[in-house]
Protein backbone atom coordinates (compact mmCIF):
# COMPACT_ATOMS: atom_id res chain seq x y z
CA UNK A 1 0.00 0.00 0.00
CA UNK A 2 1.14 3.54 -0.35
CA UNK A 3 1.50 5.62 2.82
CA UNK A 4 -1.86 8.15 3.17
CA UNK A 5 -1.53 12.22 3.41
CA UNK A 6 -0.59 13.25 6.47
CA UNK A 7 -4.02 12.58 8.39
CA UNK A 8 -5.65 14.30 11.92
CA UNK A 9 -5.43 11.38 14.66
CA UNK A 10 -8.60 13.01 16.63
CA UNK A 11 -11.87 11.89 14.71
CA UNK A 12 -12.51 15.88 16.40
CA UNK A 13 -10.19 17.02 13.47
CA UNK A 14 -11.21 14.57 10.95
CA UNK A 15 -14.72 13.40 10.73
CA UNK A 16 -16.24 15.71 13.08
CA UNK A 17 -14.71 18.87 12.57
CA UNK A 18 -17.65 20.36 11.71
CA UNK A 19 -19.46 19.59 15.16
CA UNK A 20 -16.67 21.15 17.18
CA UNK A 21 -16.42 24.64 15.06
CA UNK A 22 -15.08 27.39 17.63
CA UNK A 23 -13.73 25.51 20.04
CA UNK A 24 -9.85 25.47 17.94
CA UNK A 25 -10.34 29.59 18.37
CA UNK A 26 -9.07 29.51 21.98
CA UNK A 27 -8.29 25.12 23.14
CA UNK A 28 -5.95 24.98 20.63
CA UNK A 29 -1.92 25.31 20.91
CA UNK A 30 -2.48 28.70 18.76
CA UNK A 31 -5.30 30.09 21.09
CA UNK A 32 -3.03 29.15 23.83
CA UNK A 33 -0.41 31.19 22.34
CA UNK A 34 -2.42 34.15 21.50
CA UNK A 35 -3.10 34.59 25.02
CA UNK A 36 0.13 34.12 25.87
CA UNK A 37 0.68 37.20 24.12
CA UNK A 38 -2.05 39.25 25.28
CA UNK A 39 -0.87 38.68 29.20
CA UNK A 40 2.63 39.32 28.74
CA UNK A 41 1.78 42.60 26.56
CA UNK A 42 -0.49 43.35 29.17
CA UNK A 43 1.58 43.16 31.80
CA UNK A 44 4.56 45.19 29.80
CA UNK A 45 1.52 48.14 29.77
CA UNK A 46 1.06 47.91 33.37
CA UNK A 47 4.27 48.26 33.96
CA UNK A 48 4.92 51.71 31.98
CA UNK A 49 1.29 52.97 32.87
CA UNK A 50 2.27 52.97 35.97
CA UNK A 51 5.73 54.12 35.01
CA UNK A 52 7.46 51.50 37.41
CA UNK A 53 11.38 50.94 36.93
CA UNK A 54 11.78 54.62 35.38
CA UNK A 55 9.19 53.13 32.38
CA UNK A 56 7.42 56.06 30.76
CA UNK A 57 3.60 55.75 29.45
CA UNK A 58 3.18 54.47 25.78
CA UNK A 59 1.44 56.86 23.37
CA UNK A 60 -1.68 55.89 22.71
CA UNK A 61 -0.65 54.68 19.20
CA UNK A 62 2.29 52.58 20.67
CA UNK A 63 0.09 50.68 22.94
CA UNK A 64 -2.48 50.18 19.70
CA UNK A 65 0.32 48.80 17.99
CA UNK A 66 1.46 46.14 20.76
CA UNK A 67 -2.14 44.84 21.87
CA UNK A 68 -2.37 44.17 18.02
CA UNK A 69 0.42 41.63 18.26
CA UNK A 70 -2.48 39.39 20.08
CA UNK A 71 -5.52 41.06 18.51
CA UNK A 72 -3.88 40.10 15.00
CA UNK A 73 -2.59 36.98 15.79
CA UNK A 74 -2.23 35.18 13.05
CA UNK A 75 -0.59 32.47 10.93
CA UNK A 76 2.87 34.68 10.60
CA UNK A 77 2.72 34.85 14.44
CA UNK A 78 2.03 31.42 14.66
CA UNK A 79 5.16 30.14 12.56
CA UNK A 80 7.39 32.84 13.99
CA UNK A 81 6.40 31.10 17.47
CA UNK A 82 7.57 27.41 16.01
CA UNK A 83 10.79 28.76 14.26
CA UNK A 84 11.70 30.35 17.94
CA UNK A 85 10.48 27.68 19.85
CA UNK A 86 12.35 25.35 17.94
CA UNK A 87 15.86 26.73 19.54
CA UNK A 88 14.39 27.95 22.58
CA UNK A 89 12.65 23.93 23.25
CA UNK A 90 10.71 26.49 25.66
CA UNK A 91 6.48 27.65 24.68
CA UNK A 92 6.57 30.71 26.71
CA UNK A 93 10.29 31.56 26.54
CA UNK A 94 9.17 31.88 22.51
CA UNK A 95 6.66 34.16 23.20
CA UNK A 96 8.85 36.68 25.48
CA UNK A 97 11.08 36.60 22.64
CA UNK A 98 8.35 36.98 20.08
CA UNK A 99 6.87 40.44 21.84
CA UNK A 100 10.92 41.36 22.40
CA UNK A 101 11.27 41.17 18.49
CA UNK A 102 7.81 43.63 18.21
CA UNK A 103 9.17 46.19 20.56
CA UNK A 104 12.12 46.05 18.43
CA UNK A 105 10.46 46.99 15.09
CA UNK A 106 8.57 49.39 17.41
CA UNK A 107 11.63 51.55 18.18
CA UNK A 108 10.74 50.32 22.27
CA UNK A 109 13.69 48.74 23.12
CA UNK A 110 14.04 51.02 25.75
CA UNK A 111 11.89 48.67 27.85
CA UNK A 112 12.64 45.61 26.58
CA UNK A 113 13.71 43.89 29.57
CA UNK A 114 10.44 44.77 31.36
CA UNK A 115 9.00 41.89 28.81
CA UNK A 116 8.24 39.01 31.11
CA UNK A 117 9.41 41.07 34.06
CA UNK A 118 9.49 39.18 37.63
CA UNK A 119 7.52 36.12 35.69
CA UNK A 120 7.55 32.54 36.33
CA UNK A 121 6.32 30.55 33.15
CA UNK A 122 3.30 29.64 34.66
CA UNK A 123 2.37 33.17 35.97
CA UNK A 124 1.62 33.61 32.03
CA UNK A 125 0.37 30.04 31.75
CA UNK A 126 -2.24 30.05 34.12
CA UNK A 127 -3.45 33.30 33.44
CA UNK A 128 -3.66 32.19 29.49
CA UNK A 129 -5.74 29.08 30.64
CA UNK A 130 -7.72 30.81 32.89
CA UNK A 131 -8.80 32.86 29.88
CA UNK A 132 -8.73 30.37 26.91
CA UNK A 133 -10.85 27.89 28.70
CA UNK A 134 -13.51 30.83 30.01
CA UNK A 135 -13.87 31.70 26.57
CA UNK A 136 -14.42 28.31 25.10
CA UNK A 137 -16.56 27.75 27.82
CA UNK A 138 -18.84 30.64 27.77
CA UNK A 139 -19.15 31.31 24.19
CA UNK A 140 -18.69 27.77 23.05
CA UNK A 141 -20.13 25.35 25.15
CA UNK A 142 -22.94 26.96 27.12
CA UNK A 143 -24.56 28.43 24.12
CA UNK A 144 -24.80 24.84 22.64
CA UNK A 145 -25.81 23.48 26.06
CA UNK A 146 -28.13 26.46 26.39
CA UNK A 147 -30.47 25.16 22.94
CA UNK A 148 -30.25 21.78 24.48
CA UNK A 149 -31.93 22.95 27.41
CA UNK A 150 -34.34 25.38 25.39
CA UNK A 151 -35.06 22.51 22.79
CA UNK A 152 -36.31 20.24 25.57
CA UNK A 153 -38.35 23.20 27.53
CA UNK A 154 -39.94 23.45 23.77
CA UNK A 155 -40.48 19.43 23.98
CA UNK A 156 -42.01 19.80 27.50
CA UNK A 157 -44.50 22.71 26.88
CA UNK A 158 -45.65 20.99 23.30
CA UNK A 159 -46.27 17.37 25.02
CA UNK A 160 -46.95 18.66 28.70
CA UNK A 161 -50.50 16.97 28.46
CA UNK A 162 -49.51 13.58 26.51
CA UNK A 163 -50.23 10.57 29.28
CA UNK A 164 -47.73 8.22 29.48
CA UNK A 165 -47.24 4.93 31.99
CA UNK A 166 -44.08 5.32 33.79
CA UNK A 167 -41.66 2.95 34.20
CA UNK A 168 -40.14 2.50 38.01
CA UNK A 169 -37.60 -0.92 37.66
CA UNK A 170 -38.59 -1.28 34.47
CA UNK A 171 -42.16 -2.60 35.38
CA UNK A 172 -45.14 -0.11 34.92
CA UNK A 173 -45.69 2.35 37.22
CA UNK A 174 -47.78 5.66 38.39
CA UNK A 175 -48.47 7.43 35.51
CA UNK A 176 -46.97 10.70 34.33
CA UNK A 177 -46.91 12.91 31.32
CA UNK A 178 -44.37 13.12 28.11
CA UNK A 179 -43.84 16.94 28.65
CA UNK A 180 -43.14 16.52 32.55
CA UNK A 181 -40.51 14.13 31.95
CA UNK A 182 -38.22 16.31 29.70
CA UNK A 183 -39.74 19.15 32.05
CA UNK A 184 -37.37 17.10 34.90
CA UNK A 185 -34.28 17.20 32.85
CA UNK A 186 -34.64 21.26 32.07
CA UNK A 187 -34.81 21.26 35.90
CA UNK A 188 -31.68 19.17 36.20
CA UNK A 189 -29.72 21.25 33.26
CA UNK A 190 -30.70 24.75 34.65
CA UNK A 191 -29.52 24.01 37.66
CA UNK A 192 -25.86 23.04 36.56
CA UNK A 193 -25.83 25.56 34.31
CA UNK A 194 -26.26 27.99 37.09
CA UNK A 195 -23.21 26.34 38.71
CA UNK A 196 -21.27 26.67 35.95
CA UNK A 197 -22.61 30.00 35.09
CA UNK A 198 -20.81 31.09 38.50
CA UNK A 199 -17.22 29.57 38.05
CA UNK A 200 -14.78 31.60 39.16
CA UNK A 201 -11.76 31.37 36.73
CA UNK A 202 -8.71 32.46 39.21
CA UNK A 203 -5.44 33.59 38.19
CA UNK A 204 -1.76 33.99 39.95
CA UNK A 205 0.42 36.57 39.27
CA UNK A 206 3.28 36.03 42.17
CA UNK A 207 6.60 34.48 40.53
CA UNK A 208 8.62 31.62 41.00
CA UNK A 209 7.13 30.19 43.81
CA UNK A 210 4.03 32.50 44.87
CA UNK A 211 5.96 34.59 47.30
CA UNK A 212 7.03 37.38 45.03
CA UNK A 213 10.94 37.39 45.97
CA UNK A 214 11.92 38.44 43.03
CA UNK A 215 9.49 41.68 43.04
CA UNK A 216 10.29 42.41 46.03
CA UNK A 217 14.25 42.20 45.51
CA UNK A 218 13.78 44.92 42.70
CA UNK A 219 11.94 47.23 44.49
CA UNK A 220 10.85 46.17 48.07
CA UNK A 221 8.53 50.11 48.41
CA UNK A 222 5.80 48.29 45.66
CA UNK A 223 2.95 46.50 47.41
CA UNK A 224 2.93 44.23 45.38
CA UNK A 225 -0.11 41.57 46.17
CA UNK A 226 -1.98 44.86 45.34
CA UNK A 227 -0.60 45.51 41.93
CA UNK A 228 -1.04 41.12 41.07
CA UNK A 229 -4.42 41.19 42.17
CA UNK A 230 -4.88 44.68 40.41
CA UNK A 231 -3.42 42.71 37.16
CA UNK A 232 -5.06 39.89 37.28
CA UNK A 233 -8.89 40.99 37.79
CA UNK A 234 -7.65 43.63 35.09
CA UNK A 235 -7.62 40.75 32.74
CA UNK A 236 -11.74 39.82 33.87
CA UNK A 237 -10.06 36.95 35.75
CA UNK A 238 -10.46 35.95 39.81
CA UNK A 239 -6.92 36.71 42.09
CA UNK A 240 -6.01 33.45 43.83
CA UNK A 241 -3.43 34.96 46.57
CA UNK A 242 -1.99 31.61 47.85
CA UNK A 243 0.18 29.78 45.93
CA UNK A 244 2.96 27.96 44.80
CA UNK A 245 4.67 28.41 41.56
CA UNK A 246 1.29 27.08 40.12
CA UNK A 247 -2.11 28.17 40.17
CA UNK A 248 -3.83 25.48 41.92
CA UNK A 249 -5.95 24.55 39.55
CA UNK A 250 -9.15 23.90 42.17
CA UNK A 251 -11.59 26.08 39.86
CA UNK A 252 -11.23 23.55 37.02
CA UNK A 253 -11.77 20.59 38.66
CA UNK A 254 -14.56 22.60 40.30
CA UNK A 255 -15.42 23.47 36.54
CA UNK A 256 -15.11 19.97 34.83
CA UNK A 257 -17.05 18.11 37.62
CA UNK A 258 -19.80 20.52 36.86
CA UNK A 259 -19.30 20.13 32.84
CA UNK A 260 -19.07 16.22 33.38
CA UNK A 261 -22.24 16.14 35.82
CA UNK A 262 -23.89 17.91 32.75
CA UNK A 263 -22.86 15.14 30.56
CA UNK A 264 -24.28 12.28 32.93
CA UNK A 265 -27.48 14.06 33.15
CA UNK A 266 -27.60 14.42 29.11
CA UNK A 267 -26.28 11.06 29.33
CA UNK A 268 -29.53 10.01 31.07
CA UNK A 269 -31.78 11.62 28.56
CA UNK A 270 -30.11 9.76 25.97
CA UNK A 271 -30.79 6.14 27.25
CA UNK A 272 -33.90 7.53 28.59
CA UNK A 273 -35.27 8.67 24.62
CA UNK A 274 -33.02 5.48 23.35
CA UNK A 275 -35.73 3.32 25.82
CA UNK A 276 -38.82 5.16 24.66
CA UNK A 277 -37.96 4.62 20.95
CA UNK A 278 -37.25 0.81 21.30
CA UNK A 279 -40.79 0.69 23.21
CA UNK A 280 -42.36 2.26 20.65
CA UNK A 281 -43.81 5.44 22.94
CA UNK A 282 -41.63 7.26 20.46
CA UNK A 283 -40.75 7.25 16.65
CA UNK A 284 -38.45 8.49 14.36
CA UNK A 285 -38.94 10.84 11.40
CA UNK A 286 -36.78 9.13 8.27
CA UNK A 287 -34.70 11.40 7.17
CA UNK A 288 -34.33 11.85 3.45
CA UNK A 289 -31.51 9.56 1.79
CA UNK A 290 -30.36 8.37 5.51
CA UNK A 291 -29.64 4.89 5.60
CA UNK A 292 -30.40 2.65 9.06
CA UNK A 293 -28.62 -0.44 8.13
CA UNK A 294 -26.76 -1.63 5.37
CA UNK A 295 -28.84 -4.75 5.17
CA UNK A 296 -32.27 -4.36 6.99
CA UNK A 297 -33.76 -1.39 5.01
CA UNK A 298 -36.97 -1.22 7.11
CA UNK A 299 -34.82 0.24 10.11
CA UNK A 300 -34.09 3.65 11.40
CA UNK A 301 -31.43 3.48 14.02
CA UNK A 302 -31.27 5.84 17.07
CA UNK A 303 -27.81 6.65 16.15
CA UNK A 304 -28.02 10.33 17.08
CA UNK A 305 -28.34 8.95 20.90
CA UNK A 306 -26.19 6.10 20.27
CA UNK A 307 -23.23 8.57 19.41
CA UNK A 308 -24.24 11.07 21.77
CA UNK A 309 -24.17 9.02 25.08
CA UNK A 310 -20.85 7.51 23.69
CA UNK A 311 -19.03 11.14 23.18
CA UNK A 312 -20.75 12.05 26.79
CA UNK A 313 -18.93 8.95 28.35
CA UNK A 314 -15.18 10.24 26.31
CA UNK A 315 -16.10 13.71 27.52
CA UNK A 316 -17.01 12.83 31.25
CA UNK A 317 -14.31 10.02 31.06
CA UNK A 318 -11.52 12.73 30.21
CA UNK A 319 -13.13 15.48 32.37
CA UNK A 320 -12.95 13.56 35.82
CA UNK A 321 -9.73 12.93 34.70
CA UNK A 322 -8.81 16.32 34.83
CA UNK A 323 -10.75 17.40 37.74
CA UNK A 324 -8.64 14.39 39.63
CA UNK A 325 -5.38 14.58 38.51
CA UNK A 326 -4.85 19.02 38.36
CA UNK A 327 -5.09 19.42 42.27
CA UNK A 328 -2.18 17.53 42.54
CA UNK A 329 1.49 19.09 41.86
CA UNK A 330 4.53 17.81 43.74
CA UNK A 331 5.84 20.40 46.31
CA UNK A 332 5.85 23.44 44.46
CA UNK A 333 5.82 22.22 41.30
CA UNK A 334 5.76 19.52 39.03
CA UNK A 335 5.06 20.13 35.07
CA UNK A 336 2.27 16.85 34.60
CA UNK A 337 0.02 19.84 34.82
CA UNK A 338 1.44 20.69 31.10
CA UNK A 339 0.38 17.90 29.33
CA UNK A 340 -3.34 17.36 31.06
CA UNK A 341 -4.36 20.40 30.45
CA UNK A 342 -3.85 20.66 26.59
CA UNK A 343 -6.37 18.25 26.70
CA UNK A 344 -8.82 20.27 27.51
CA UNK A 345 -9.98 20.92 24.15
CA UNK A 346 -10.51 17.38 23.89
CA UNK A 347 -12.43 16.84 26.81
CA UNK A 348 -14.47 19.95 25.99
CA UNK A 349 -14.79 18.73 22.01
CA UNK A 350 -16.59 15.46 22.77
CA UNK A 351 -18.93 17.30 24.66
CA UNK A 352 -19.63 19.41 22.18
CA UNK A 353 -19.92 16.53 19.61
CA UNK A 354 -22.27 14.36 21.91
CA UNK A 355 -24.63 17.60 22.13
CA UNK A 356 -24.54 18.22 18.33
CA UNK A 357 -25.91 14.75 18.01
CA UNK A 358 -28.72 15.08 20.44
CA UNK A 359 -29.62 18.49 18.95
CA UNK A 360 -30.26 17.09 16.10
CA UNK A 361 -31.86 13.85 17.61
CA UNK A 362 -34.43 15.97 19.43
CA UNK A 363 -35.28 17.43 16.17
CA UNK A 364 -35.74 13.87 14.62
CA UNK A 365 -38.69 12.17 16.32
CA UNK A 366 -42.26 12.13 17.26
CA UNK A 367 -44.76 11.15 19.89
CA UNK A 368 -46.57 7.89 19.39
CA UNK A 369 -49.66 8.63 21.22
CA UNK A 370 -51.53 5.63 19.93
CA UNK A 371 -49.17 3.37 21.60
CA UNK A 372 -49.11 5.91 24.48
CA UNK A 373 -53.18 5.44 25.12
CA UNK A 374 -52.38 1.44 24.45
CA UNK A 375 -50.08 0.69 26.96
CA UNK A 376 -51.93 2.97 29.38
CA UNK A 377 -55.17 0.94 28.87
CA UNK A 378 -53.70 -2.35 28.85
CA UNK A 379 -52.20 -1.22 32.42
CA UNK A 380 -55.38 -1.29 34.72
CA UNK A 381 -53.63 -2.46 37.58
CA UNK A 382 -51.65 0.57 38.65
CA UNK A 383 -54.62 2.23 39.78
CA UNK A 384 -54.00 -0.02 42.81
CA UNK A 385 -52.17 2.85 44.07
CA UNK A 386 -54.98 5.07 44.24
CA UNK A 387 -57.37 3.02 45.34
CA UNK A 388 -55.25 2.13 48.73
CA UNK A 389 -54.59 5.59 49.38
CA UNK A 390 -58.12 6.64 48.98
CA UNK A 391 -59.28 3.68 51.24
CA UNK A 392 -56.20 4.96 53.98
CA UNK A 393 -58.27 8.55 53.59
CA UNK A 394 -61.76 6.68 54.52
CA UNK A 395 -60.29 4.61 57.59
CA UNK A 396 -59.13 8.01 58.88
CA UNK A 397 -62.41 10.02 58.07
CA UNK A 398 -64.12 6.97 60.03
CA UNK A 399 -65.97 5.90 56.92
CA UNK A 400 -64.28 2.40 56.48
CA UNK A 401 -63.27 -0.28 58.43
CA UNK A 402 -60.93 -1.97 56.23
CA UNK A 403 -58.06 -3.20 58.26
CA UNK A 404 -55.49 -3.20 55.59
CA UNK A 405 -55.88 -1.90 52.56
CA UNK A 406 -52.35 -1.58 50.97
CA UNK A 407 -52.49 -5.93 51.65
CA UNK A 408 -56.01 -6.33 49.66
CA UNK A 409 -54.81 -4.06 46.90
CA UNK A 410 -51.63 -6.32 46.84
CA UNK A 411 -53.79 -9.32 46.61
CA UNK A 412 -55.81 -7.78 43.95
CA UNK A 413 -53.04 -6.89 41.63
CA UNK A 414 -49.36 -8.13 42.26
CA UNK A 415 -48.23 -9.93 39.21
CA UNK A 416 -51.81 -9.78 37.53
CA UNK A 417 -53.17 -8.11 34.62
CA UNK A 418 -56.94 -6.88 35.48
CA UNK A 419 -59.01 -4.68 33.41
CA UNK A 420 -61.52 -1.81 33.96
CA UNK A 421 -64.57 -4.17 34.70
CA UNK A 422 -62.55 -5.87 36.96
CA UNK A 423 -61.65 -3.31 39.01
CA UNK A 424 -64.94 -1.66 39.08
CA UNK A 425 -66.94 -4.53 40.42
CA UNK A 426 -63.87 -4.63 43.18
CA UNK A 427 -64.74 -0.72 44.01
CA UNK A 428 -68.19 -1.20 44.36
CA UNK A 429 -67.84 -4.21 47.13
CA UNK A 430 -65.69 -1.61 49.02
CA UNK A 431 -66.56 -0.54 52.83
CA UNK A 432 -65.85 2.88 51.58
CA UNK A 433 -67.98 5.86 51.57
CA UNK A 434 -69.91 6.59 48.04
CA UNK A 435 -68.44 9.58 47.25
CA UNK A 436 -64.88 8.29 47.13
CA UNK A 437 -66.63 5.10 45.18
CA UNK A 438 -67.98 7.64 42.63
CA UNK A 439 -64.35 9.12 42.13
CA UNK A 440 -62.79 5.99 42.06
CA UNK A 441 -65.07 4.13 38.95
CA UNK A 442 -64.46 7.37 37.02
CA UNK A 443 -60.19 6.73 37.30
CA UNK A 444 -58.38 5.73 34.36
CA UNK A 445 -55.18 5.01 33.72
CA UNK A 446 -55.00 7.87 31.24
CA UNK A 447 -56.46 10.45 33.85
CA UNK A 448 -54.13 9.36 36.50
CA UNK A 449 -51.04 11.85 36.18
CA UNK A 450 -52.07 13.77 39.20
CA UNK A 451 -50.25 17.25 38.66
CA UNK A 452 -47.83 16.40 35.79
CA UNK A 453 -49.13 18.72 33.73
CA UNK A 454 -49.27 21.78 36.02
CA UNK A 455 -45.35 20.73 37.20
CA UNK A 456 -43.81 21.78 33.62
CA UNK A 457 -44.79 25.40 35.01
CA UNK A 458 -42.01 25.10 37.18
CA UNK A 459 -39.27 25.29 33.47
CA UNK A 460 -41.77 27.09 31.42
CA UNK A 461 -40.83 30.55 30.60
Amino acid sequence: MSPLPEQPLSPLDGRYKASVTGLGEFLSEAGLNRARVHVEVEWLLYLTDHELFGSSRLSHEQAHALRALAADFGQSEIDELATLEATTRHDVKAVEYLVRHKLSDLGLNDIAELTHFACTSEDINNLSYALTIGSAVREVWMPRLAGIIEKLRELSVEHRDVPMLAHTHGQPATPTTVGKEFAVFVYRLERIFAQIEGTEYLGKFSGATGTFAAHVAADASQDWPVISREFVTGLGLDWNPLTTQIESHDWQAELYQRMSHANRVLHNLCTDIWTYISMGYFTQIPQAGATGSSTMPHKINPIRFENAEANLELSSALLESLSQTLVTSRLQRDLTDSTTQRNVGVAVGHSMLAMDNLGRGLSEFSIDTQTLAADLDGNWEILGEAIQTVIRAEITAGRSSISDPYAMLKELTRGRRIGQKELVEFIDALDIGQEAKDRLRTLTPAGYAGLASDLVDFIAK
